[in-house]
């Protein structure tokens, strides 16, 4: 029996075809390691093949998993485990693992064809690959046929268990309480239980693998959890569903019905299919014909009264801009979701990319800002979809919630919040003493905010639409003084949001010699590579963008404090340029990837050090 050793955190990656279930065998073990409290970070990492020919390269789907005791910010550089289940996987993923690490591979699924379909040269991949870390063989996909061979299934539904076989072992090796992944079998195949007590049944086969064999790994691990400083409720949430939980929230402490009018796209299609199962709490969706109609629907829905939201990707919001620019003029509450990925064009829909961020700000005809604001982990969607809601309530307008591929599917530990303490959403509805001489543009004099009429209110008869309107009577006008007035006012009305945002927090060492500036997705990566560079002597800070229009008050005096500052981010230079505008005496250095893969840190800790001491 294998000694336990104590360790602090490991990254474990299971990769294969497409259809070998690896997506779910990572997400099983990324919730049960949640449930005994450890922290955790997910990258799941599929190609947009919807089933690729068994065993070529391009079919090879991955989910990579840090576990912790303590706060994890990164599904890591590297793995300590990688599970290899055919050559394909292991000729695209090796790359991924430490060089102390260990890689287990089917040997039943490395047959001269296998190797053939992976393009091996050679009937020796460990060799031709140049591997040194240590290679444990398993005989899996027949171990699996053997584990099931009286269960009356036929070979091709035996063989989708195999994915269990891994995981148990795996399980095995990190001192996973085997119980809670057999409860998660249950309650995915609940309606059917002889599904269920299959993957049940290879699930012990590979832990007792490990247990009973004498493998190449001759010691099992235990993180350990501080639970106690961790206790409360808590689930193992995704970004996309934590992003349509806060819309719900929004809607709930607005007192106003929650409408989302949308067409699938990779990969924001999860935030409709999780909506459309809340109809109990009055949630409305409608899947469009088009991305064009999913938010017409919602600006017809936004005039009738309701939280209206539409999701999509970047090719989407391209399509969603003139129905966005109704919404700009006609002033009305509007949240637009976009989970960015790479492109242009259809690009790399099922990677991850920071590169729409121009479209937010400026991809519209005329003058039309709209405050964007982008979220920076799976579970800060949820905070990020509230207060887009917030805003575009409580200040009349169309708000553009930025998120991306990356922590859109990926999953981390959420701690269920308080909803009393979340504050109430206030519309800036007409109040019966409006009614002598109102108008729809009439505007609140502190924030320039239009009052709001819902349709049917009595004595508030009204019309808005896409021609510009008289800021004093609402009727159609062409009157040059009084479209430049009309534009103004809906400039100002979003400058004055910077008012209810929450001021720039600067992270790390106070004195720093650098300060990494980032937005959105990538904080977990620039936060460990900041807290790295501080451990090695390197007085690094961080400063992180939630809020990007406006921006928050004390930007420009938190960047002049700072000789050197360097903006990482998953684009050629957007938000660098952005901030060059809104601050003209800054000297901003810049790091840029756009490979639709997330940051390294060892990479950003070399890239930044150069910067430092350059």
């Amino acid at each position: 029996m294998a000694n336990t050793k104590k360790v602090d955190q490991i990254v474990v990656r299971f990769s294969g075809d497409s259809g070998d279930g690896m997506q779910l065998a990572g997400s099983i073990f990324s919730t049960i390691s949640a449930i005994v409290g450890n922290d955790i970070c997910t990258f799941p990492d599929y190609p947009a093949d919807i089933r690729a020919p068994q065993g070529v390269l391009t079919g090879v789907s991955g989910f990579q998993v840090h576990i912790g005791s303590d706060k994890v910010l990164t599904p890591g550089d590297q793995c300590d485990i990688l599970v290899a289940m055919n050559p394909a996987a292991l000729k695209m993923q090796h790359k991924y693992c430490k060089p102390t690490g260990a890689i287990i591979i089917d040997t039943d699924s490395f047959t001269e064809k296998d190797l053939q379909k992976a393009e091996f040269k050679t009937d020796d991949p460990i060799a031709e690959l140049g591997i040194t870390c240590e290679v444990v063989p398993c005989p899996i996909t027949s171990l699996c046929q053997e584990t099931l061979k009286d269960s009356g299934m036929d070979n091709k539904s035996i063989l989708r268990c195999k994915n269990m076989l891994a995981l148990g072992l795996v399980c095995w090796i990190y001192d996973r309480d085997l119980s809670l992944a057999e409860n998660r079998l249950k309650a995915k195949f609940a309606k059917k239980p002889e599904v269920a007590e299959a993957n049940i049944k290879v699930l012990r086969a590979g832990y007792d693998m490990g247990h009973n064999t004498h493998t190449a790994i001759s010691h099992t691990y235990s993180i350990e959890s501080d639970t106690d400083k961790k206790r409360g409720r808590y689930m193992d949430i995704n970004g996309n569903k934590a992003t349509a939980y806060g819309l719900m929230a929004a809607a709930e402490k607005a007192g106003m019905k929650l409408f989302l009018g949308s067409y699938p796209i990779t990969p924001a299609t999860d935030i409709l299919h999780e909506l459309a199962k809340h109809k109990s709490l009055g949630v409305v969706t409608m899947q469009a014909e088009d991305e064009i109609a999913g938010c017409a629907s919602a600006v017809g829905a936004a005039y009738a009264g309701a939280l209206a939201c539409t999701s999509t990707s970047g090719p989407g919001l391209c399509l969603k801009s003139e129905a966005i620019n109704l919404a700009v003029i006609t002033e009305l509450p509007l949240v637009i979701i976009d989970v960015q990925r790479g492109g242009p064009s259809t690009g790399l829909p099922t990677k991850s990319e920071q590169t729409d961020l121009l479209q937010a700000l400026y991809g519209r005809n005329g003058e039309s800002p709209i405050p964007v604001i982008a979220a920076t982990s799976p579970t800060n969607c949820f905070d990020a979809a509230f207060d887009a809601c917030r805003i575009a309530v409580e200040h009349m307008t169309p708000v553009i919630l930025l998120s991306d591929a990356f922590i859109a599917n990926g999953s981390a530990a959420w701690k269920l919040p308080d909803i009393e303490k979340y504050p109430d959403i206030v519309p800036p509805y007409v109040t019966p003493d409006m009614r002598e001489g109102w108008s729809p543009y009439k505007r609140n004099p502190e924030n320039d905010v239009r009052y709001w009429a819902v349709p049917g209110t009595p004595d508030f008869a009204h019309r808005i639409g896409g021609l510009e309107k008289s800021a004093a009577t609402g009727a159609i006008s062409n009157d040059p003084a009084n479209h430049h007035s009309m534009v103004e006012a809906r400039a100002r009305k979003v400058e004055k949001i910077a008012q209810t945002i929450p001021a720039l927090q600067v992270e790390g060492n106070e004195d720093a010699d650098l300060l990494i500036v980032g937005f959105g997705g990538t904080y977990g990566h620039l936060c460990e590579a900041m807290q790295q560079m501080n451990r090695e002597g390197k007085k690094t800070a961080l400063a992180h963008f939630s809020y990007i229009n406006p921006l928050p008050a004390n930007t420009a005096e938190v960047l002049r404090k700072y000789k050197k500052i360097v903006v990482a981010e998953q684009n050629m230079g957007q938000f660098a340029g952005y901030l060059r505008t809104k601050i003209k005496d800054i000297n901003l250095h810049q790091y840029n990837e756009v490979k639709g893969q997330p940051f390294t840190v060892a990479t950003l800790v070399e890239e930044f050090t150069k910067i430092m001491e350059g």
